[in-house]
């Protein structure tokens, strides 16, 4: 693997603090404390020319040489998938995605993406701030949630929601089914969540360096063994439902992550739907509030005998 070498000599305002931690900072485009972690531990990093730990306390005037693996270069293609668009004009559209389409192009999912998609019915015509491999995209959701998300065409729109979304402003109300009977009609959940302490795959409540994470809840519908409900984000957080719902003991419907994702009906994945999504127009500064029907499978769940 081709290696890139930095370094940096340590500033007094970097003083003390955690070698792993300071190389984040230092490089500050999406790389993890864990991803300097595991390249301290195989030996990619060295301070004044001595292998150190990661939790090695820096001081200032240190030389700190670091080898980056480079990034492979992926290619992505438009490809005429098709698309469910529930609204577009000239700064951004809202789709509706479907079980099983993941957002973006990473490792093992170079085509086929929704980024695929929008580039080809797009055209040139998408917000490049996120880079090459995420054009238009500004916010998420996972592979096997279905629903509403918002791709915008124009750098000057991609900052307005993403300004929106930082704000917490952006309404976003999800549809789940639950395992469980959930005992309150309403309720919120609020719990730090950040990467799982062993698991780095996962996320979990209250780990160190967590974010704060808030879901407000409504039950729609109990069943004998299941609950139906809304779920509204007040802040975004990545796997932010499946999450708090399997930390009080009510993971949701098909979940293989964080629950155990058995079911007689071989869901693929969770029963978690993103509904509605709304917010301020970047061009009219008018509120836009947009609906994601059900899917096909989560109304027929609905009808079986949960």
């Amino acid at each position: 693997m081709l290696q890139e070498e930095h370094s940096f000599l340590v500033s007094p305002g970097q003083a003390g603090e955690r070698l792993d931690k300071v190389l984040s900072m230092q490089y500050g485009d999406g790389r993890s404390r864990s991803f300097f972690q595991k390249q301290i531990k195989d030996g990619g990093v060295q301070v004044d020319g001595q292998a150190q730990k990661a939790n090695y306390r820096v001081c200032a005037g240190e030389l700190v040489c670091v080898q980056i693996p480079k990034p492979q270069e992926i290619e992505i293609l438009p490809e005429d998938i098709p698309l469910d668009i529930l609204y577009e004009d000239s700064d951004l559209l809202v789709v509706d995605k479907p079980k099983g389409m993941v957002v973006h192009p990473s490792a093992g999912h170079a085509s086929g993406t929704l980024v695929n998609a929008v580039m080809y019915h797009c055209k040139e015509g998408l917000s490049g701030i996120n880079g090459v491999l995420r054009p238009g995209i500004v916010h998420r959701i996972d592979m096997d949630t279905t629903g509403s998300l918002i791709v915008c065409k124009n750098d000057r729109a991609h900052l307005h929601i993403a300004a929106q979304m930082k704000e917490h402003s952006v309404t976003r109300r999800y549809l789940g089914i639950v395992k469980g009977i959930v005992a309150k009609d309403s309720g919120t959940v609020e719990g730090t969540i950040g990467r799982h302490p062993i698991d780095r795959k996962k996320m979990a409540v209250n780990p160190r360096n967590g974010k704060r994470a808030v879901t407000h809840y409504r039950v729609l519908q109990r069943f004998s063994a299941h609950t139906y409900m809304e779920f509204e984000l007040e802040t975004g957080r990545t796997h932010q439902i499946r999450v708090h719902m399997a930390s009080i003991g009510h993971p949701l419907l098909g979940d293989s992550v964080y629950g155990n994702g058995k079911n007689p009906w071989k869901l693929q994945g969770q029963a978690l739907h993103a509904a509605v999504i709304g917010f301020c127009h970047p061009a009219t500064g008018e509120y836009l509030e947009v609906t994601a029907p059900l899917p096909a499978y989560f109304s027929e769940l609905l009808g079986k005998p949960l």
